[in-house]
């Protein structure tokens, strides 16, 4: 005869693997993933505030997003890349006047510019309101390059995988990890919204990123919530059928496992009642999102999410978006520049968005990626890489600011692991724990839902960058 604390551990072990396992995805007409079967140590919160994870699938090409300007870099840079490099000039519109100078390991300095495709993200940097985020990238304790080289560091599983590096940057562990960093950081925020539902949303599929412990993520379409089709409608023109129907995936069973299923589809179908209807109530946005790119119209959804954040009894909330089409062995000239307008696009639509709607100090977007790219191309591509740029943008960014230390520009460089691939100087821990410290994680849980924060001196452990 099990007891009562069994059976609970057999519960969240069920629920946590049904998460892993996509049981109740985006597509899928049952449930959608839903937060806090159990319950969760949670931090107090008296306002509102959200971080946005915008993912780029495919290992974005750093050294034609963020670009070097200044003449002894950019002649580096266009020496390595012959087939690839910008024109300079083509880059004098976008360079970037920071109000710090960022400078390599050896103290040199650097100027960068945005590939012009990125323009429409200049105006906020401008305005200090994003902040980019150098070298960055999987580690799991500051490592140098004679200790790559003499195979004594401690590196991430399977560098260069996507799988792999895709799941260590969400999640600090290697693919099949049954939780990620912002579901873990959504773990203490539940019992603190009044619907822990809508804690950790992911409107782009299922990503370990959202799985907390306790925290499951909810899928949501660019639409909104996806709905049993046949309890949105009469089922086979019966509304009898229609009840039915909701009887038999909700009552209570019997059964341990069955009983759960049918309480995760009572939870979906409320959910769905509860987002319908708060969306139904919040405030036009007036902001233009291109309908023809989807990562736009899904940060849309992020930003009518926040509109009504009040109606769904959220204060904390993680949210995931994501774009993909950045592996580009063949074709980055042609192929790259419309990925990045796109992004471009997208994050400036929601960043005015957020300024609208009076909630852009409240909402910190930032963006990730598998790895960087090699600096040398392979005739018209990029090979897998290592450490990347990213950017962090909103009211509560410090921004016009850079980061991190600057990579030199160079091959067989100390920054260089083979082909112009970076080995990272700061890592991801760092980077999620300075999300993390502002969402209001504690210094004590952060060392917890970060495993390899614990490396990091405590003066290095925050970045400052919000």
């Amino acid at each position: 005869m099990k007891n009562s604390n069994t059976m609970n551990a057999s519960r969240r072990a069920f629920l946590q693997r049904a998460s892993a396992l996509s049981i109740a995805g985006v597509a899928t007409p049952w449930a959608l993933n839903l937060a806090a079967m159990a319950e969760a140590s949670a931090a107090t919160a008296d306002d509102y505030k959200a971080i946005v994870c915008v993912f780029l699938y495919g290992g974005n090409d750093y050294a034609n997003t963020l670009v070097p300007y200044d003449s002894a870099n950019y002649a580096a840079y266009s020496r390595l890349r012959p087939t690839l490099a910008y024109g300079r000039d083509k880059l004098d519109a976008t360079a970037l006047q920071g109000l710090n100078v960022p400078v390599d390991r050896n103290g040199v300095s650097h100027q960068y510019a945005l590939a012009p495709e990125l323009a429409p993200l200049l105006p906020i940097f401008n305005t200090g309101k994003m902040g980019i985020m150098l070298n960055v990238g999987t580690l799991i304790r500051p490592t140098t390059k004679l200790e790559y080289t003499n195979k004594t560091a401690m590196l991430p599983p399977k560098l260069f995988s996507h799988n792999d590096q895709q799941s260590v940057w969400q999640s600090s562990a290697a693919e099949g990890a049954t939780s990620g960093w912002g579901g873990r950081m959504g773990d203490r925020f539940v019992a603190g919204n009044g619907n822990a539902t809508f804690t950790c949303v992911n409107v782009s599929g299922n990503a370990v990123y959202l799985s907390g412990n306790t925290a499951v993520q909810y899928q949501v379409s660019t639409n909104g919530s996806v709905p049993l089709a046949g309890l949105q409608a009469p089922l086979f023109g019966s509304a009898a059928c229609s009840t039915a129907l909701q009887n038999l995936v909700t009552q209570a069973r019997t059964h341990l496992f069955e009983n759960e299923y049918t309480r995760v589809s009572k939870r979906s179908i409320d959910a769905n009642d509860v987002l319908t209807t708060a969306l139904a109530g919040a405030p036009a946005i007036n902001t233009p999102f291109n309908e023809a790119n989807n990562l736009a119209m899904q940060l849309k959804m992020v930003a009518r999410m926040i509109s009504c954040a009040g109606a769904l009894g959220a204060k904390r909330q993680v949210f995931f978006v994501s774009m993909g089409g950045f592996d580009t062995h063949d074709g980055l000239v042609s192929t790259h520049p419309g990925l990045l307008a796109s992004v471009a696009e997208a994050l400036n639509s929601f960043y005015e968005a957020t300024k609208e709607l009076k909630v852009d100090s409240k909402v910190t977007a930032f963006t990730a990626s598998d790895f960087g790219r090699t600096l040398t191309g392979n005739n018209d591509g990029s090979d897998h890489g290592w450490g990347s740029m990213h950017f962090m943008l909103g009211g509560a960014v410090n921004g016009k600011r850079y980061y991190g230390t600057a990579p030199l520009v160079a091959t067989d460089s100390d920054d260089d692991v083979g082909q112009g691939r970076l080995l990272p100087t700061t890592s991801v821990d760092q980077y999620a724990a300075t999300l993390g410290k502002w969402l209001g994680v504690s210094d004590t849980d952060m060392l917890d839902l970060l495993p390899n924060l614990k490396y990091y001196d405590a003066s290095q452990r925050y970045l400052g960058f919000v």
